[in-house]
């Protein structure tokens, strides 16, 4: 890369950064991108894997970006109240916090970085991680290009990567316990990660004993939530959901296979964070 400029492109662990990922390599090889993944540590076994391979296809290692503090750090930091969707201390603190850390040094010297963000042609609701440097320079390639959630599944396919595995059943790449999930998803993290869901409710009882106004999940606990009648009743709601959507759902003579529906597609496109859901 020339040197007194940087290209990078986060990536999350989801699908619509890795096909960034290989959107780039495939119609930019000239530009040097140092690809990057800020790791939590409270991250599905599953992104790890689908990073993996996405290496394996770039041809080149993705940095890890480690947070200074980890989650228990900051959680004692906030008073131990968890993160929620008003107060985002956990992305601001384990994700954005590391990248800046990376990146001001470098900013600071006069290097102008290029920043890849995963945002595509279809999605007019979500901004672009906001810069205050204007050295830090935002690019929007889907955007640009006019790539939807389609096109994204295209380059995947494409590629041979496919969708992480962890799409057959959650949204969503991010924190075990992020509190954006919907409660079929806390449900199938249940089943399918018992370990990290009762971390997750650890975390919930000791943050209410400490007075946090905040559970995971809007208007209950983990606990109320993985009672089995609770269960049955979420299950039975995303069922009745899936087979609404479906009616109305036009099938696409270009794909052979159903596009996968997301979680949103069926409960409303719900906020999240792009640093760690793209």
């Amino acid at each position: 890369m020339a040197g007194n400029e940087m290209h990078v492109l986060g990536l999350s662990g989801g699908r619509d950064s890795a096909a960034l990922a290989v959107y780039m390599r495939q119609h930019h090889p000239d530009i040097e991108i140092e690809y990057f993944f800020t790791d939590t540590g409270k991250e599905l076994p599953e992104v790890y894997e689908y990073l993996g391979r996405l290496e394996g296809f770039l041809g080149q290692r993705i940095r890890k970006l480690n947070p200074d503090r980890d989650f228990d750090f900051w959680l004692k930091q906030y008073n131990d109240f968890l993160p929620s969707a008003q107060t985002r201390w956990c992305t601001r603190q384990l994700k954005l916090r590391p990248f800046e850390q990376w990146v001001l040094p470098l900013l600071e010297e006069g290097k102008k970085i290029y920043s890849y963000v995963a945002i595509r042609g279809d999605e007019e609701y979500r901004e672009g991680y906001s810069s205050k440097d204007k050295n830090l320079i935002i690019k929007l390639p889907f955007k640009e290009a006019g790539i939807d959630k389609a096109g994204v599944l295209d380059i995947l396919e494409g590629a041979g990567l496919g969708l992480p595995h962890y799409y057959s059943w959650r949204t969503r790449s991010g924190c075990t316990f992020c509190f954006f999930q919907q409660k079929i998803e806390w449900v199938r993290l249940m089943e399918r990660h018992p370990e990290a869901f009762e971390e997750a409710k650890a975390y919930e009882k000791n943050a209410v004993d400490h007075g946090s106004p905040f559970t995971w999940s809007q208007g209950e606990s983990l606990d109320e939530l993985s009672r089995p009648e609770r269960v049955q009743q979420i299950k039975e709601d995303h069922e009745q959901r899936l087979a609404r959507q479906k009616s109305k759902s036009q099938p696409n003579p270009l794909r052979s296979d159903s596009e996968p529906l997301d979680i949103d597609d069926l409960y409303g496109k719900a906020k999240m964070c792009l640093a760690c859901h793209k």
